[in-house]
């Protein structure tokens, strides 16, 4: 039997909200809980305009929205050819979501990555040759944009959805495996369960929130031990340890995180 899902949301994410809404089995799910919350969730569906029948997503979220009685919003972005489609789609996506937050002046955008979605980010980030803060995830909140499912299981957020009689789109790009994150979660994760014998998803995603409590600790104090605002020295950047001098000038520059040879130049 599916656990019931529970929001974890900030105390001051108040009504309205924005919820980014493609139309899948999590976001329409995460809408309805929204709804239900008294959040007054405006499901908000991007259209990136890269595949044939994209509108058709609009409609499922439109139609979700409604029987919900939530408000809808629809926002269509440009994403330009070029390397990295996913980053630079995902991009275009916040960057419409935060738009559409501030113009229904809406207090958060909310996503609904899940638990298997922290999983499978440690394992990508891993793969990427990342370092502590790649392996620590994505973090419940990061400015406006708030993820209040990361606690709750993916099947358990989906027979939400089922429980609800709401009726998904089913992305046919979620199984090509000619993008990393499909291939994670169709073949490495699966693979990676049956050679240990157990469910990886609870172990990495409390991997991540020990080292996401730990990031923030360390950020802090290299932020107080380097700034990095005006009048700050390269002197007393150089005198510091290298692991905090790296981590204080990554949290200078800011995201997207720098790679290591550009934060050691």
């Amino acid at each position: 039997m599916a656990a019931p899902v529970q929001l974890e949301v900030p105390h001051d994410v108040t009504a309205p909200v924005v919820v980014g809404c493609s139309g899948g089995a999590d976001s329409l799910a995460l809408l309805a809980l929204a709804v239900d919350a008294g959040l007054e969730p405006i499901g908000v569906h991007v259209d990136h305009g890269l595949r044939p029948g994209s509108d058709r997503e609009a409609e499922v979220v439109a139609d979700g929205a409604a029987r919900l009685g939530a408000a809808f919003d629809a926002r269509r972005v440009t994403v330009a050819d070029g390397p990295n489609l996913e980053a630079r789609a995902r991009a275009a996506r916040y960057d419409a979501l935060e738009t559409a937050r501030v113009e229904h002046g809406a207090t958060a955008v909310l996503v609904a990555h899940t638990a298997d979605d922290q999983a499978e980010t440690v394992l990508l980030n891993l793969l990427r040759g990342s370092g502590s803060a790649g392996l620590a995830g994505m973090p419940v909140r990061r400015g406006h944009v708030v993820r209040p499912l990361l606690g709750a299981r993916r099947a358990d957020v989906r027979a939400e959805c089922d429980r609800r009689g709401l009726e998904p789109w089913e992305d046919p790009s979620n199984d090509d495996l000619s993008f990393r994150r499909n291939w994670i979660r169709h073949e490495v994760l699966p693979l990676l369960e049956r050679g240990s014998g157990r469910d990886l998803t609870p172990l990495l995603t409390r991997q991540a929130d020990v080292l996401r409590s730990e990031c923030d600790f360390l950020d802090a104090l290299a932020r107080a031990a380097w700034p990095g605002e005006a009048g700050a020295r390269a002197r007393d950047l150089a005198a510091l340890p290298d692991p905090l001098a790296r981590r204080a000038v990554r949290c200078w520059l800011g995201p997207p995180p720098p790679a290591l040879d550009e934060v050691d130049a």
